[in-house]
């Protein structure tokens, strides 16, 4: 019975996921919503496709249109012409190739063995893509058919043409693909959680209140933050190639991110770096004595109000970029945080118990916080 227990919660947690899903998808815009409306215009696509091919030109192989139509309705408009050209080149090729060889040998099963083998190598042709694989699908279509001829194999040629015509044209036509919220939201949620653990890393060293334990957590944060980062690089550039050949780009109807993206991926990498190689420092000391280094230091509370300044700069660097924040505040921030990290220089000497390790502790984080000012620097929101 506790596999059935397993079971039904697996269930029960699909079933929630789908439903908070489809409430996001109403509620707004947003992922959930895109992807409604991309499964939407596949159906449509296809149901054009076999409209007119199946139903209104009772075309021989009519099927072919709509099954090209449905699977390049892709999720940008680029990718859709991109990925058309290859599949009709990749369907083309096998159908022509499967068509001679088996009138050929005036036979389908030997024409399979010579034939699907060629195919599916070719699919691997760098030039074809991920659409290689259609090659050994229109060779298997010719070799499976009722009969095979040049006029049948010229028909399924034209009608995956028609096909691929309709459901670009649909992806193209009917509300095209953009996702300029992506990046957005990618790196706030990265600017969220950088300024997070920054903060509760600086409420552990001020309060001396942590272990191995927790310095474990905030470093697994911290590396959870280098993969927010990538995801926001991957989103701009879906972003960016939404936009190509996307007539709403023609039509101004928006605009695509600028070099602000740009930076801010930039300076987001160096948050990630920074905040890692600090939490993996608390991390290592906590394995060792920490009688000399952690938490008594005497740079220990001033750090850690260094990090609750670097927190609230990142937090001002997003606004600047993206919200309402300004430059002049920021400016102000990195100045502050410029003025705290020179004064934990001069207090080095001075804290510094004699012991090397402790020196290198102390040396591997002002470098790193050096370097993360640097990055910081104020910007101009319309850059």
């Amino acid at each position: 019975m506790h596999w059935f227990h397993t079971a039904a919660r697996a269930v029960r947690g699909q079933l929630k996921g789908g439903a908070l899903a489809a409430h996001r998808a109403w509620s707004g815009p947003g992922r959930e919503r895109d992807l409604l409306v991309q499964a939407v215009k596949a159906a449509l696509a296809a149901f054009l496709a076999w409209l007119a091919a199946g139903w209104w030109l009772q075309a021989p192989v009519a099927f072919v249109a709509p099954w090209v139509a449905i699977v390049l309705v892709e999720s940008t408009v680029y990718r859709s012409i991109a990925h058309g050209l290859q599949q009709l080149a990749a369907i083309a090729t096998g159908t022509v190739v499967a068509t001679a060889v088996a009138l050929a040998l005036n036979s389908t099963l030997p024409a399979m063995a010579v034939v699907l083998p060629a195919t599916v190598l070719l699919g691997n042709w760098r030039r074809l893509g991920s659409q290689g694989i259609y090659a050994a699908t229109g060779a298997l279509f010719v070799l499976t058919g009722p009969s095979v001829g040049f006029v049948t194999s010229a028909a399924r040629i034209g009608e995956a043409v028609f096909g691929a015509l309709v459901g670009i044209a649909v992806n193209a036509l009917i509300r095209p693909p953009t996702y300029l919220r992506s990046p957005r939201a990618a790196l706030h949620d990265a600017a969220e959680e950088a300024r997070s653990v920054m903060e509760d890393v600086a409420d552990g060293l001020d309060g001396a209140d942590w272990d191995a334990a927790r310095a474990g957590e905030w470093h697994e944060r911290a590396l959870h933050l280098s993969r927010l980062v990538d995801q926001a690089r991957s989103a701009l550039g879906w972003s960016r190639e939404s936009l190509r050949v996307n007539p709403r780009r023609r039509a101004r109807a928006v605009a695509g991110p600028g070099s602000a993206y740009d930076d801010a991926v930039t300076v987001f990498d160096y948050v990630a770096v920074h905040t890692a190689g600090v939490t993996r420092t608390v991390l290592e000391t906590a394995g060792e004595d920490r009688t000399l280094s952690w938490p008594g230091a005497p740079l220990a509370r001033p750090y850690a109000a260094f990090l609750r300044q670097t927190a609230e700069a990142v937090r001002l660097y997003s606004e600047a970029r993206f919200g309402d924040g300004s430059a002049e505040e920021l400016g102000k921030a990195v100045q502050g945080l410029r003025d705290t990290l020179g004064e934990l220089r001069r207090r080095l000497p001075d804290a510094a118990t004699g012991d090397p390790e402790d020196l290198a502790t102390y040396g591997t984080l002002l470098t790193q916080a050096r370097r993360l000012t640097d990055q910081l620097v104020p910007v101009d929101p319309s850059g």
